[in-house]
């Protein structure tokens, strides 16, 4: 039996960020993980989407440039080519983090790890190693829904494994992982018929910012249906779907799932450590990230909280702080999260929303600041996407509680404001602030 002063379970961001900054302290630590490093955002998850949302990106650029005076055939776009430079560059990637581990000293087992005892680890192999502490950073799996036929469909994860672009494909989802696909894979070439449950997408989000992307998804030639549950999936000349209330859809040669994720924890035997979970399956934990049993810790996507990479290594990073580094009070703050969706246009937000901030502080201490324009990069485009802003402020002072933002830009334009709200900036600051002009920044300095 092998002993560590931090047994790590997933070599993903948060896992990573906790090992590394726990050895720096001087632990002794191990890492089991089966797969690829870097976990879902490296592999299948924020950056190689990151690298297809720019081709999209600049799809829609060529689309623009005769407005400014371009002239050129219509591109030629080669999936391939595309999927081969982003494929390459994650394996880089992968190959860093592995060096990584190897300089710091970080012992690196290649293998699922399951719970012998609350202390006790055991590997595919048949090893067991010890932990005085133990971290689960397994992350999280997408969903596939319980019907038949559902195998047919790809999930995110089989995104990143097509050869050649889809002609037609059918993306079953309203979050921020379908409305990124259905974006990229319309800016490409693929004809896409997105299905939505309810009437919207992204309802979690500040209402107008759903209805302003859908708008424009619709504009830009994503087929929408509402109020469409499929219960059926066939393979009929081609990928045909039936919804419940009696509807097919078929001629599809892609079907991609987009209907949420679980937490990674099947093979963890969890059962044998006493951890509690959730309804979901996520693992219940407190503000410090421990759970139900001391030693355990968890942290990022398998937790279900913010599921999103900056969190889960913040919140590895800080657990290290405070466990080998005497940071008793170390943890993260969960209340003030910026968040980004790369869709077209791409939203950018912050903070509590409208409706969080009402029941929050009650509708009287709540005002809120709004501007709609069309940006001037389009004053001479043929297509004209809006760009919407909102600030949430709460109290007599009117400190800034929420920001929120769809547009060209937006995801470069929050990290700034975001800094500023989470140092409990004031309207009055935001309008103390000289605008830069030009820009569509400078609506959220000019709001009244």
């Amino acid at each position: 039996m092998r002993q560590y002063d931090f047994v790590v379970l997933g070599g993903g961001s948060g896992g990573l960020a906790a090992a590394q900054r726990a050895v720096e302290y001087g632990a002794s630590v191990v890492l089991i993980e089966p797969a690829r490093l870097g976990g879902t955002c490296v592999n299948v998850g924020c950056v190689p989407k990151k690298v297809m949302w720019n081709a999209a990106h600049l799809a829609h650029s060529l689309q623009d440039s005769p407005a400014y005076g371009f002239e050129f055939s219509k591109p030629n776009h080669n999936w391939s080519k595309l999927k081969e430079g982003r494929d390459n560059y994650v394996k880089r990637l992968n190959e860093i983090y592995l060096n990584n581990l190897a300089k710091k000293s970080i012992e690196l087992i290649p293998s699922k790890g399951r719970f012998v005892t609350a202390k006790e680890i055991e590997t595919e192999q048949g090893d067991i190693v010890q932990g005085q502490h133990i971290l689960v950073a397994t992350g999280g799996v997408p969903s596939l829904p319980n019907i038949p036929g559902a195998s047919l469909g790809i999930t995110s994860d089989g995104f990143f494994e097509l050869e050649r672009v889809p002609k037609r494909v059918a993306i079953v989802g309203s979050g921020y992982i379908a409305v990124e696909l259905a974006g990229v894979l319309n800016a490409l070439g693929s004809d896409v018929v997105q299905f939505l449950r309810y009437e919207g997408v992204l309802r979690s989000f500040e209402d107008a910012l759903g209805n302003l992307l859908l708008k424009n998804m619709q504009t830009m030639g994503i087929e929408v249906v509402t109020k469409a549950i499929p219960n059926r999936v066939d393979d009929s000349d081609g990928v045909v779907l039936t919804v419940t209330d009696g509807r097919t859809f078929g001629n599809f040669d892609c079907l991609l799932w987009a209907i949420g994720r679980q937490p990674n924890t099947v093979f963890l035997e969890l059962q044998k450590s006493g951890i509690q979970v959730d309804d979901m399956g996520h693992i219940v934990v407190d503000a410090y990230q421990n759970t139900s049993v001391e030693g355990v810790y968890a942290v990022g996507d398998v937790t279900g909280q913010a599921q999103l990479t900056p969190v889960a290594i913040a919140a590895g990073r800080r657990l290290a702080d405070r466990l080998f580094n005497s940071q008793h009070e170390r943890k993260l703050n969960y209340e003030i999260i910026p968040t980004v969706i790369f869709s077209h246009p791409p939203i950018g937000t912050v903070g509590k929303t409208e409706a969080e901030a009402r029941r929050f502080y009650g509708s009287e201490l709540v005002n809120v600041y709004e501007s709609e324009f069309v940006p001037m990069f389009n004053a001479l485009t043929e297509h004209k996407p809006k760009t919407f802003m909102k600030l949430v402020t709460a109290g007599e002072e009117e400190r800034v509680v929420g920001c929120h933002m769809i547009g060209t830009g937006s995801d470069e334009m929050l990290q700034g404001f975001a800094v500023a709200i989470s140092m409990g900036a004031l309207k009055s600051d935001f309008d103390d602030t000289l605008a830069i002009h030009p820009t569509s920044a400078e609506e959220l300095v000019t709001m009244r």
